[in-house]
């Protein structure tokens, strides 16, 4: 690959990922260009393979991410479930909660991945494909915390009365939005649960690490 072609490529990585970065809302030609430092024209000539292939969809000068990118998101879950069934399991078994793998999907977290203790009396029943705003909820509030600051959120009733949810963000994979929680119909206690679930997300970044 020449190095004309390998910048144009990198280059409509940026973009695409400067769509998916706009969430829920569709990105405007003019704020995708100031995005990845390009001109007007150029994104254009980008966005021309990306919407042949339908990972963006454009309106006049609007952007969206388009269903081809749910393809690629279909082939990766898969690997993605894998990687945390053995890192959610040692979670749940160590906390006796339930665990969870969830992922951002625009301004909402999706679980995809649940593993729930074998020992207790009682848990809670969490399912793939729960959703929920990334406002409310350990889950989605984890996927907020900035580099350098908090390491963990913890919740009381804000999906469910009277549950309890520890969650911590997945850091180092690219283009992954993500976090690694336990909920709990019992009170968890956040100084002893929450660098549990710290270290569960950095082995899940070790072993999605290993996949690459």
């Amino acid at each position: 690959m020449s190095r004309e072609s390998s910048l144009t490529l990198d280059r409509g990585l940026a973009l695409l990922q400067a769509v998916a970065d706009a969430g829920g809302d569709a990105a405007t030609i003019s704020e995708l260009a100031v995005t990845i430092g390009a001109s007007r024209a150029a994104v254009y000539r980008l966005l021309v393979p990306l919407s042949d292939r339908g990972l963006v969809w454009r309106d006049g000068s609007k952007v969206r991410l388009g269903v081809g990118v749910l393809r690629l998101a279909g082939q990766v879950l898969p690997q993605l479930r894998q990687a945390a069934q053995p890192v959610l399991r040692e979670l749940a078994e160590s906390v006796g909660a339930t665990a969870h793998l969830s992922v951002a999907e625009g301004d909402t977290a999706q679980a995809v991945a649940v593993v729930e203790p074998s020992w207790t009396s009682f848990h809670v029943g969490y399912r793939v494909g729960t959703r929920h705003p990334l406002a409310r909820g350990a889950a989605g509030k984890a996927m907020t915390l900035r580099p350098g600051g908090k390491a963990w959120v913890s919740t009381s009733g804000e999906l469910q009365a009277g549950a309890s949810g520890v969650a911590a963000p997945v850091r180092g994979v690219p283009g992954l939005r993500a976090s690694v929680g336990v909920v709990s119909l019992s009170a968890l206690v956040a100084d002893e649960v929450g660098p549990r679930v710290v270290a569960a997300a950095s082995a899940l970044t070790d072993a999605l690490g290993r996949l690459g």
